[in-house]
């Protein structure tokens, strides 16, 4: 579906793209900062508790430790993951903001049969992600995610902010420009809980039937969905791009 353009979005777009000139130069904090202070409540932080995710959280609520954070619980979360996040909210002082999907994973089985996530994995994905997210966006002028270049190709050009028209808002991503090693020192620096599958070559943790550990030489998210074109779930897709 090509991109809709309005004189508003243009506008955004304009602004926006200022203001990235200038986030090009400062650091992942300030730019929180400008967030929290810019949007204050009107401000959303996705996680999937990933490293990076981590360090987005840390970096937030230690600036607001009321910010809103939520994640999407798919169904599909490995024990590693469930058990990171009872230790990350043990460890942070505070809960997270849990967002399901309109049907259960029996319910999505009854509806489209079993094993969607093998069958159309972009239909499971829409379903128990993109449609959830929605939901949890809804009536937000800001969304904050950690998102970096290096991850994958697909991000490679990841700008700091960007309007948003699915959603209808700025999207924020500090850790644009960070790297991998980046996010491990702030990890490492501050004691920060992280997912045990990190450790076992799982850099990129996602749903546990469509997540495998990497191959030396493969890029962070070569895990996700393995065999198949797929490379995003659909929740960062660009503007331009279609929903299933």
């Amino acid at each position: 579906m090509p991109a809709i353009h309005h004189p508003l979005q243009a506008w955004h777009t304009a602004l926006l793209d200022g203001l990235n000139r200038r986030f090009e130069e400062t650091s992942a904090q300030e730019i929180v900062a400008w967030a929290l202070e810019t949007l204050g409540d009107g401000l959303s932080i996705s996680t999937a508790f990933g490293a990076s995710g981590m360090a987005l959280i840390h970096m937030a609520l230690s600036l607001d430790p009321y910010v809103d954070i939520f994640y999407i619980d798919t169904g599909y979360f490995f024990p590693e993951t469930q058990a990171l996040i009872h230790r990350a909210q043990a460890f942070f002082g505070r809960n997270f903001r849990r967002v399901s999907p309109p049907l259960s994973v029996e319910d999505q089985a009854r509806h489209y049969g079993p094993d969607l996530h093998q069958r159309d994995p972009d239909l499971c994905c829409h379903l128990r992600k993109v449609v959830p997210l929605g939901r949890a966006l809804a009536g937000r002028t800001g969304w904050m995610a950690a998102l970096r270049r290096d991850q994958a190709p697909t991000r490679a050009h990841t700008p700091v902010l960007r309007w948003d028209p699915r959603h209808n808002l700025v999207k924020i991503a500090p850790l644009a420009r960070w790297t991998e090693a980046d996010v491990w020192r702030y990890i490492r620096t501050h004691g920060l809980p992280y997912n045990e599958l990190h450790d076992r070559g799982y850099p990129s943790v996602g749903c546990w039937p469509c997540t495998r550990a990497v191959q030396p030489g493969e890029d962070l998210r070569a895990g996700r969905w393995p065999g198949r074109a797929k490379t995003e779930c659909g929740l960062h897709r660009g503007p331009e791009e279609s929903v299933p």
